[in-house]
């Protein structure tokens, strides 16, 4: 559970966590291990129209949950079970804890339940004397251990076999070998009696199957077959959103879960329960049966126009396996009890704002998360939505208020990138990176070589450098955000210059100004929001497109301006059908050829900024311009992995930022490429910056600058 109050304690959690070797290890194997599982088990199947057939079933029930929960408990009533509703997790609990006593229960095994951990189920029913005990394997050793969950999959993947084996032989009070079968065959000896022993079986539901009143669950273990059957009283906990029409309803859900939770076919057990059966060891020979169905907020949930996707997760736990941030922390750092991008979410609506306060923060908003999700949730937005509603419930903190009221005033925005620039001449040391960090920011933030704010914007240079073009082929307006226009104005030149030797006509609306993701970032929506109007006025002129050579404008542009001026804004649609990444407006608008540039020799590998590849879903075309210029191209195994940068998100959480980009730098230099080329200039922020730290050997190089290099 996250128990940090504030956000300098929860750095500090996270910085544990970093020096923590074993977790890192396990992390960066799986995280390698997983896309290739995932995409052997989809590889003969259109994923897109399976995480739709999901999409579609979650909708509909979630539309109809009344009339599903009243179908679902006549027709499980007919056979025998008794149903239950409970509208938080304390009454949830009551209900359970009730039915024990009045069976006289003393002993409760339980098979894996996210929910019942959302209730605290165990600590409630341990209060009155009872013995619960875990019976997955992964759930059984983080009992032992006293902890929650670090994955909603897989429990204990936090925990090395050697821990384990040590775990183990304080349980048994042998010495146990840290043999990974052994280990196993030590769990199935001691929780076997258990299952015997046991007057009460707890359970969840992956399903709640109306027309038939059936239960449904997946297992790898066969665990929960023995919790279900063996014991007299048989008590299933489900969220309402479990509840799905039919069985097909189901068997769509099934086709997709374990392949994208585990990259399996399918669970070793699905198992379905309908009606309670014969059982020897009850008083009247017939198992008594129960299924609680858990609101906790959920009814609420699902009227809310934006939040009632949250509802379709499945709880396969992919957006933690893609997950930059969970890679580098894992999920106890990730989570409160609910990990992984989806935990970020529900902790605020089942656990309350405290315990998610400092959770939504850590989110370096890659969309890692957005594109592998089985229900097609739109987790980076529902997330940085979460962060706003907090501050606006709570107060914004004054440097992210004065900060807004900066951003979008356009004027004083940019007096004060110019007064930075003179004011950072100290710091420089007559090079274009700061050399001196203050002390206060040094320790933290000095595994980057910062670059410093350009003698003069580009903004001040366009004038000069605006091409003659006698016949246009396109009007195009430049986007260029902030960094680009103060920082890296050579960039915007360089797109320039290609643009104009290809018949392209370039205007730079003076009144542009930041893009305003940094401000949604920090939860300042309402600043965000005067922004993208400027922004919008700014570029109203007769473009046929608007260009931009960052990769998270580009996203921040097309897809949030709609969103956050409402769908019914006329001038944000036709603005965003406008927006254009720049390596895609070179191949499949202008569709340059080799004949355009000089042919080099060099060796170049690729970073794939987050909002390129995810974002726009541009991937193949920065590649088809290198091989146009005649790059070898030599693919990074991570290529897509986000290099930690995230805008605010590398000075908010610097540690874990380092780490990420440190394994980015050494993923590029197993290339033996002499250019590391992207297209986003946060990304050259970090990469750059970190490659100038650590004399990594390579160049880090803007696409629009590579092709400039080498235009006929």
């Amino acid at each position: 559970m996250q128990t940090a109050k504030t956000l300098s304690d929860y750095n500090k959690e996270l910085r544990e966590a970093l020096d923590n070797t074993f977790l890192r290890g396990a992390m960066d194997k799986f995280a390698t291990a997983y896309p290739v599982g995932r995409a052997n088990a989809f590889r003969e199947y259109d994923v897109e129209a399976l995480i739709q057939e999901v999409v579609k079933v979650k909708d509909a029930g979630l539309n109809r949950l009344d009339e599903l929960y009243a179908e679902f408990k006549a027709k499980a009533e007919a056979n025998g079970v008794k149903v239950h509703w409970a509208k938080d997790g304390d009454e949830a609990n009551e209900i359970v804890a009730r039915i024990a006593a009045e069976n006289k229960c003393k002993m409760i095994v339980k098979s894996k339940s996210m929910t019942a951990e959302e209730t605290l189920l165990n600590h409630r029913l341990e209060k009155d004397g009872l013995e619960v005990v875990e019976t997955d394997l992964g759930e059984w050793i983080i009992q032992l251990r006293s902890e929650g969950p670090s994955h909603m999959v897989m429990p204990a993947i936090h925990l090395s076999r050697y821990q384990v084996a040590e775990l183990f032989s304080q349980v048994t009070k042998q010495d146990q070998s840290s043999d990974i079968q052994r280990l196993v065959k030590v769990a199935r000896r001691e929780l076997r009696q258990k299952y015997a022993d046991a007057d009460m079986g707890v359970s969840g539901a992956n399903f709640a199957i109306a027309e038939t009143g059936t239960i449904g669950l997946m297992t790898n273990e066969g665990n929960a077959r023995l919790v279900t059957t063996l014991p007299r009283v048989h008590v299933a906990i489900a969220g309402i959103d479990k509840l799905c029409g039919t069985l097909d309803d189901a068997l769509k859900i099934l086709r997709v879960v374990p392949k994208n939770a585990t990259g399996q076919a399918i669970t070793s057990y699905v198992t379905w329960i309908s009606g309670a059966n014969e059982c020897q060891t009850a008083p009247n020979g017939k198992k008594e049966m129960h299924i609680i169905f858990l609101d906790n907020g959920r009814s609420e949930m699902a009227k809310d126009p934006l939040f009632a996707q949250v509802l379709r997760c499945v709880r396969c736990g992919a957006c933690a396996n893609v997950c930059p941030v969970y890679r580098m922390v894992g999920g106890h750092q990730m989570g409160h009890i609910y990990i992984g991008a989806i935990g970020l979410i529900l902790t605020y609506f089942f656990h309350g704002k405290d315990k998610a306060r400092n959770l939504v923060q850590n989110c370096i908003n890659c969309e890692a998360c957005k594109h592998i999700c089985a229900a097609g949730i739109d987790l980076p937005r529902l997330i940085k939505e979460i962060h706003s509603r907090i501050l606006d419930e709570e107060g914004h903190p004054l440097p992210s208020l004065l900060l807004g009221k900066l951003m979008k005033n356009r004027k004083l925005f940019h007096t004060f990138l110019r007064t930075a620039k003179m004011a950072q001449r100290p710091l420089t040391g007559g090079t274009e990176y700061i050399r001196h960090l203050p002390h206060i920011f040094s320790k933290d933030h000095g595994f980057k070589a910062l670059p410093a704010i350009a003698a003069k914007p580009f903004r001040d240079r366009f004038a000069a450098l605006k091409p003659r073009v006698a016949a246009p082929k396109y009007r195009v307006a430049l986007f260029s955000g902030c960094v680009q226009d103060f920082v890296y104005p050579e960039q915007l030149e360089a797109a320039v210059k290609v643009l104009g030797a290809h018949g392209v006509e370039v205007e730079f609306p003076m009144e542009q100004s930041c893009c305003g993701l940094p401000l949604q970032m920090m939860g300042e929506k309402k600043a965000c929001i005067d922004v993208a109007k400027q922004n919008i006025e700014a570029m109203a002129g007769n473009y046929d497109y608007v260009i931009t050579l960052c990769a998270s404008c580009a996203s921040h542009l097309k897809h949030n301006y709609p969103f956050l001026l409402g769908e019914n804004d006329a001038s944000a649609k036709a603005f965003a059908a406008k927006v254009i990444p720049f390596s895609a407006f070179m191949t499949d608008v202008l569709g340059v050829t080799a004949d355009n540039f000089k042919q080099t020799q060099q060796r170049a590998t690729m970073h794939a900024p987050c909002h390129l590849c995810r974002g726009m879903g541009v991937v193949e075309q920065p590649r088809k311009l290198l091989a146009l210029g005649g790059y070898e191209y030599a693919q990074a195994e991570q290529e897509q992995v986000c290099c930690g940068f995230g805008g605010t998100y590398s000075a908010k959480f610097p540690g874990v930022s380092e780490q990420i980009l440190k394994n980015k730098l050494a993923d590029a230099a197993r290339t033996a490429a002499e250019v590391l080329v992207t297209e986003c200039p946060g990304c050259i922020m970090q990469l750059r910056g970190g490659a100038e730290k650590n004399k990594s050997g390579f160049a880090v190089r803007h696409i629009a600058e590579v092709l400039a290099d080498h235009l006929k």
